[in-house]
């Protein structure tokens, strides 16, 4: 388990946290195979069915033998047991559709990497006022660079990331970056259903690659 700082630096240093899920245990590993050889060192697997925390923990295992530094998060935690159990499981990071007090609660004490969703000021002001230093704007395609821009200069200490809806265009991605992200959350844009169904893992890998290099030249 890394300590928040080393998976918050993770992040920021990557400029975007790829996202995904998939109930097929097999493609689960081929993505994070392919994802890694691109050059991804942070992903957050969705916790989305009923295969996700067997999955999860296969990835773990071949995390563990294969990628050494990978670090491996999951997201959309909504309650304290599904935390407890992913932490169990080998998790080294959580990400939720929404701030959920008690998971904060439970990763600053543990110095666990959280990332809340919000999408109000008040829901930012909460999460700050518990102890989260990151946020994830979500969703980031109903708020929009605009709204970030407005209120950043209320959170001069906060981290965001916005979730949804970010494509992988220089114009989508550089409008963030202006607008004071320090990553962008990227799932179906990336990592699309079509995609994961054709295993086209080749293709997944050589767009991710493209969207770093994007992202550390916009990032210049």
């Amino acid at each position: 388990m890394a300590n928040s700082q080393i998976v918050s630096d993770a992040i920021v240093a990557q400029g975007i946290l790829p996202l995904y899920f998939n109930p097929d245990e097999s493609v689960s590993l081929d993505i994070l195979r392919s994802i890694y050889k691109a050059g991804i060192k942070a992903v957050e697997y969705t916790n989305r069915g009923e295969a996700a925390l067997s999955n999860f923990k296969q990835m773990v295992a071949l995390r563990n033998t294969e990628m050494p530094d990978m670090l491996l998060g999951v997201g959309t935690i909504k309650n304290l047991a599904q935390a407890e159990a992913y932490n169990a499981a080998g998790a080294d990071f959580l990400v939720s559709p929404g701030f959920v007090p008690e998971v904060a609660a439970y990763c600053i004490q543990g110095d666990i990497f959280y990332a809340p969703g919000c999408m109000t000021p008040s829901e930012i002001i909460a999460a700050e006022n518990a102890g989260v230093k990151f946020i994830k704007l979500f969703p980031g395609n109903i708020l929009g660079p605009e709204f970030l821009s407005s209120i950043k200069e209320i959170f001069p200490k906060l981290l965001f990331m916005p979730t949804g809806g970010v494509d992988t265009t220089k114009e989508s991605i550089e409008g963030w970056f202006k607008a004071g992200v320090c990553a962008v959350g990227m799932g179906s844009k990336l990592i699309s259903k079509k995609l994961m169904e054709a295993k086209e893992y080749a293709i997944i890998e050589s767009s991710t690659r493209e969207v770093l290099s994007l992202i550390q030249s916009i990032k210049k």
